[in-house]
């Protein structure tokens, strides 16, 4: 046995009595941290239940601020923010609600907290307000011009690429640059207010971008051409085409 420890290179030896020590080291640091309560009930300490259970109410629920404030409920509740908590903006009122002279609810008071919603992100669903926050009226906040209970833009859009910059660049560049949006899309003045409660007509059948494509349309000679009737007749054309980029496809 001697002779097998003689044996033993020495830089092995050290490992060996350093692993020892770490592995002592963290047995005794286990014991002394863990909890006495931790997994009696589960893979986490038994009190934490009622620590939780102590911790005071922070939130009031959006229900208990049209108690006092019936008429900005009302006007949240109509408007694109009513799925959208009260607390979400002016902070936990749960001390406001009991006490409402002492504690007041917070109010966003500088430009950074509605972009966290509303910075441009092509992510975001077509028809999302978004704004580049550097550009965009960088000196003033934003509830200086949107009434955040009611954010209808303060100016009416008058063309489609102030809120669709992304689709009317790809269109830019197509062969059906010269299309006007409502040529394919119907939409009403509310949609340019409530975009997402008002959506822009689609077409709804093959016949729509037959007026063009058809083999038997009338119009310039480069137009691409298709048999109405033997050309995937179980789809609408924009299934499988993008009609903002047709030449993707």
């Amino acid at each position: 046995m001697k002779n097998f420890l003689q044996k033993i290179p020495e830089q092995v030896k050290r490992l060996s009595v350093l692993l020892l020590v770490v592995v002592i080291v963290f047995i005794v640091a286990t014991s002394l941290l863990t909890p006495k309560d931790f997994g009696l009930v589960g893979h986490y300490r038994a009190g934490a239940i009622q620590n939780n259970a102590d911790k005071k109410m922070q939130y009031a629920g959006q229900e208990v601020c049209a108690d006092c404030h019936d008429d900005i409920w009302k006007t949240k509740n109509s408007g694109y923010h009513k799925n959208l908590s009260c607390e979400v903006c002016h902070g936990p009122s749960f001390n406001h609600v009991n006490e409402p002279d002492q504690f007041k609810p917070e109010k966003p008071r500088d430009r950074i907290f509605c972009p966290v919603c509303h910075e441009f992100n092509p992510s975001r669903p077509t028809g999302f307000p978004q704004i580049l926050s550097a550009s965009h009226n960088p000196r003033r906040i934003c509830v200086t011009c949107h009434n955040p209970h009611n954010p209808t833009p303060p100016q009416t859009p008058k063309e489609c690429s102030a809120c669709h910059a992304e689709i009317s660049s790809a269109k830019s560049v197509s062969s059906h640059m010269d299309i006007p949006c409502t040529k394919c899309h119907e939409a009403s003045e509310k949609h340019k207010l409530r975009p997402r409660e008002y959506l822009p007509t689609k077409p709804a059948n093959r016949e729509f971008c037959g007026q063009c494509h058809s083999q038997d349309a009338k119009g310039d000679e480069f137009i691409p051409r298709i048999s109405m009737a033997t050309h995937e007749p179980r789809y609408v054309c924009w299934q499988c085409h993008y009609p903002h980029l047709p030449e993707a496809l």
